[in-house]
């Protein structure tokens, strides 16, 4: 028998990292374009946020393969089926890579890394360039991801009135 709502622990860590994504977006912003003397605090924010949800997506992944989930609802059209899989897939994708572009663009540029953390590639300016310029553009498709994936939701929730945003709801679910 399938479950009706997400696991808790599943649901906590969608959450935490929901608000830890979208904190990074805004330090992200806010970083490229503050040369204030807190742009060396907004860079050491960033990379301890980015590492955070690099441990986080890497239990996440581990639980959404072990643990049992719900089920798309049945009269969902076969396109929507598709995308919603898909879309997780990329959001899955992106939570993944864009921790690890971080670490790899940083190591290639030189710069210190959280926690003695080992460089990921050699030291590379060319690399570096590359690197950044790949982080940034992910930020935006991260960004218009989670848009997509909010919008979806309060379809489920608003439109379709069926259980899917229930089911990923923070802490008890509500009632029908």
């Amino acid at each position: 028998m399938k479950p009706v709502a997400f696991h808790p622990l599943a649901r906590v860590l969608h959450w935490l990292m929901a608000l830890l994504i979208l904190a990074m977006l805004f330090v992200g912003v806010s970083m490229v374009s503050d040369l204030s003397p807190r742009h060396t605090w907004l860079i050491s924010l960033h990379k301890a946020i980015g590492l955070a949800l690099l441990l986080l997506v890497i239990v996440r992944i581990g639980v959404r393969l072990s643990l049992p989930h719900p089920p798309l609802p049945d009269d969902l059209p076969p396109l929507q089926r598709w995308a919603a899989k898909a879309s997780h897939l990329l959001l899955y994708g992106l939570m993944l890579a864009m921790p690890l572009l971080g670490w790899g663009m940083q190591s290639a540029g030189g710069y210190p890394l959280p926690l003695q953390l080992p460089a990921l590639v050699p030291h590379d300016l060319q690399l570096y360039a590359l690197l950044r310029q790949a982080h940034g553009w992910l930020a935006y498709v991260l960004f218009a991801s989670v848009l997509v994936h909010l919008g979806a939701a309060l379809v489920h929730g608003l439109v379709r009135r069926d259980a899917v945003l229930r089911s990923m709801w923070p802490g008890p679910l509500p009632k029908d």
